[in-house]
Formats: structure tokens, C-alpha cells, sequence
């Protein structure tokens, strides 16, 4: 099996038939990652995402009740994002970048869940016997498919609007009206002792105030042994070019002040604070744009958006 061998100052990238792996982390990482490297030589196409009238809705948040714990969120995030949910499943409204990427994310998560709990990728119901919670799920667009896996879901954001237009559009559908959407947070949750096979929470812990509570709410929810996945953008002067002047300014993909560039991390300081969340990175892959098919793919480049699977690790630590 592949894996990730850092140098002294990068993380090289090693290649053993169709795995590939992420490159450019710096020295502090050196002694930290053992990173399997991503493959998806077994995945299928990933699903496409049926679209719908005008609603809409964000990958950011986490709630329940109309007045959400705010203990890692950033209120001024939760009044951006109210303000647009009503977009959530225009395909071409202000979230058509995660529309476009969704079948990207979704590739990578089938397999490295399927890989991990040892599931059949090429099933059309491959996380069947699974229970995932997507934190930050906004309109439901990441949550409906992982219900069409088979997966038994629970969809959490802390915009109230959101988790309406979320559950008016998984009503739509037999399959995904199965799913769960409570207007919570992370912590609350975690309060609640609930418990879930996979925690993921996409393109969202650049909108909270407390990455490092955040991650310890995120491994709590976790079973012993189970998996996470997390994606989001790399503070880097390449990601304020690309994701903030270029995307919000200039091609104006995104509402202007969606990104804070401050707010971004490193996949160096994300593999930390997932460890002392009690998360092991395993697996790490960036994502590429290609302006000519206007599709995303996944890449060794994690220069700017990058994606990480990891698991909870309590069950070693109390052996």
C-alpha cells in the first residue's frame, strides 16, 4: 500500500498503480502524517444531483430550535448565508460552485467511506447500514445523494432557512424524505450523546469561529473507529487569488465577502487540530477547476481547495 513520505520540507508525492496523493504541506507536518494517498480507481461515476425550482441553501452552520448554540459559529456567517438560502438549489444561483463540484466531493467520499467500513463502491447503495451526519449541509445539497447511497442522514445547519428549504426539497423525492434535518449545532448534538458511523462537514470550517472546538465536536459525534470528512480552502496567496479576487470579483461566482482569506487553513493546520480532536488523517486530495469543461477533478494539488478523510481514534487509545 501507497503512502505519504514527507522530506524535509514538503510532503512528496509517491505513486503506486492509480493512487495518487496530495503535495506541498510544509516542515510541522513532517512528523505527523502517515497519509494513505487517495484513490478512486474503484469508484464509479459519482451521481448527479437532480436540480429543482428556486430553492436554495449553504455548506455552512450547524443547529436546532430557532435559537442555536453559537459556541464555535460566527454570527455575522449565519446572517450571510440567511440572506442567500433561499438560492439554494439554483444550479446557476450564488452555490452553482458547489453544484459544479458536488460530484467531485461525492467521488471522494464514496471511496474512501466504502474503502474504510468496507462497502462496495460500485453498488448504487454502497453506505447502506451507515449513519452520517452532514454538518453545515445548508440546502441538502450533499445530503440528499448520500441518502440515495443508502445511508441513513441526519443534515444539521444553524440557518433556520436552510434546514426549510431543505426539507421542502428532500420531500420532493421519496428516497430523500427519509432524512433528518434539525435546525442545531455540532455542540448541541454532542450534548444530545448522538452518535454517527461518518461525521462530514464540507467547505464549513471556514465560516466558524473555533476550528479546534469545532473539530473536538466533530470527533465527538463520531463512533470509535469512525470516519470524517472535511474539505475546505488552503490559506494560501494561489486560494486569495483564485477563491476570493477571481471568484467574487472578478468571474463573480460567489457573493462578494463570502471568504474571509484569514479565515482559510492549511492542510498543515487542519491535520493538527484534527489530531488533537482525536482524528487521524488518512487520506488527503486537492481539487482542480478546468475552465475549458467547467468541471472540477480530483488532484494532487492542494494548493487551494482540498478535501481530508480521517478516522476517530479512541478505540486504540483506550486499548
Amino acid at each position: 500500500m501507497a503512502s505519504k513520505l514527507l522530506s524535509h520540507s514538503h510532503l512528496r508525492v509517491i505513486y503506486s498503480s492509480n493512487t495518487r496523493i496530495c503535495s506541498n504541506p510544509t516542515r510541522a507536518t513532517r512528523a505527523l502524517l502517515n497519509l494513505r494517498p487517495f484513490s478512486d480507481s474503484s469508484s464509479p461515476p459519482p451521481l448527479e444531483m437532480p436540480q429543482s425550482h428556486n430553492n436554495t441553501i449553504n455548506d455552512t452552520g450547524m443547529g436546532r430550535g430557532s435559537t442555536p448554540s453559537l459556541s464555535s459559529l460566527k454570527e455575522l456567517e449565519l446572517v450571510k448565508f440567511a440572506s442567500i438560502a433561499e438560492t439554494w438549489w439554483d444550479s446557476e444561483g450564488p452555490f452553482k460552485p458547489l453544484h459544479v463540484m458536488n460530484p467531485t466531493r461525492l467521488a471522494f467520499i464514496r471511496s474512501t467511506l466504502c474503502r474504510h467500513f468496507g462497502k462496495d463502491p460500485n453498488s448504487a447503495r454502497p453506505f447502506e447500514g451507515l449513519k452520517i451526519v452532514d454538518v453545515g449541509c445548508g440546502g441538502g445539497i450533499l445530503s440528499e445523494p448520500l441518502a440515495r447511497m443508502g445511508a441513513t442522514v441526519t443534515g444539521v445547519d444553524a440557518v433556520e432557512k436552510n434546514i426549510k428549504i431543505a426539507r421542502l426539497h428532500a420531500d420532493l423525492d421519496q428516497v430523500t424524505s427519509t432524512i433528518e434535518y434539525c435546525c442545531t449545532t455540532a455542540e448541541t448534538l454532542v450534548e444530545e450523546e448522538r452518535k454517527f458511523d461518518a461525521v462530514i462537514a464540507l467547505e464549513v470550517i471556514e465560516h466558524v469561529a473555533d476550528p479546534a472546538e469545532f473539530c473536538k465536536s466533530l470527533a465527538a459525534l463520531a463512533v470509535p473507529d469512525g470516519a470524517a470528512v472535511i474539505s475546505t480552502i488552503n490559506r494560501s496567496m494561489k486560494s486569495y487569488a483564485t477563491a476570493i479576487v477571481a471568484a467574487e470579483y472578478l468571474l463573480r461566482w460567489l457573493p462578494r465577502g463570502t471568504h474571509e482569506w484569514s479565515s482559510f487553513l492549511t492542510p498543515e493546520e487542519l491535520v493538527l487540530i484534527l489530531q488533537r480532536a482525536n482524528i487521524s488523517v488518512r487520506e488527503m486530495a486537492g481539487f482542480v477547476y478546468n475552465p475549458l469543461t467547467g468541471r472540477w477533478s480530483l488532484s494532487d494539488d492542494i494548493s487551494v481547495n482540498f478535501i481530508a478523510f480521517g478516522t476517530e481514534n479512541s478505540k486504540y487509545e483506550n486499548k
